[in-house]
């Protein structure tokens, strides 16, 4: 599958929110909470702060494959660490489209001049995740143990992983 990345416009909230909300719903992946509308959503998903960007996964035809969002993790003396969210519609999992979210936020971390990668909260029961991001070059550096409550297996832990980029 091919796949192109770009700066997601308003125009791509319709693609991205029914994934999107099917992802959250099954609570499985994301701590969002799972009664979010879609305006909050698309408040949290595509306006985030200054200095930030959204991205999608397109395909040849257009179709909005998945999307990322990334951000400073912290501010004032934390914002030299990237973090980021990424979402990936069911039918395009298994095809490098998360791979190919991933590969242009780290590009676009280093770029910006950030000094590594934390993400907070990788559901360690999503071992495709926890497998792509290994792959990238992050390492677990932390489980909190129970931190999230998985709709079908109960409380598991969610590592805090982390990639350097100098």
């Amino acid at each position: 599958m091919t796949v192109q990345i770009r700066v997601a416009t308003d125009a791509d909230w319709p693609a991205i929110w029914p994934f999107f909300r099917e992802i959250v719903t099954a609570r499985e992946t994301y701590a969002y909470d799972p009664e979010l509308t879609a305006e909050q959503a698309e408040r949290m998903w595509m306006t985030p702060s200054p200095g930030a960007r959204t991205t999608v996964a397109v395909d040849a035809e257009g179709t909005v494959l998945g999307s990322a969002n990334m951000y400073a993790n912290r501010p004032g003396p934390g914002a030299h660490i990237a973090s980021a969210s990424f979402m990936v519609a069911a039918a395009a999992r298994g095809h490098g489209v998360g791979r190919a979210l991933g590969t242009d936020m780290i590009e676009w971390a280093g770029r910006e001049g950030f000094r590594g990668i934390q993400f907070n909260a990788v559901v360690a029961a999503n071992e495709p995740a926890v497998h792509l991001w290994q792959a990238l070059g992050f390492e677990i550096i932390g489980t909190v143990p129970e931190a999230f409550d998985h709709a079908k297996l109960g409380y598991v832990g969610l590592h805090v992983m982390y990639r350097p980029l100098v």
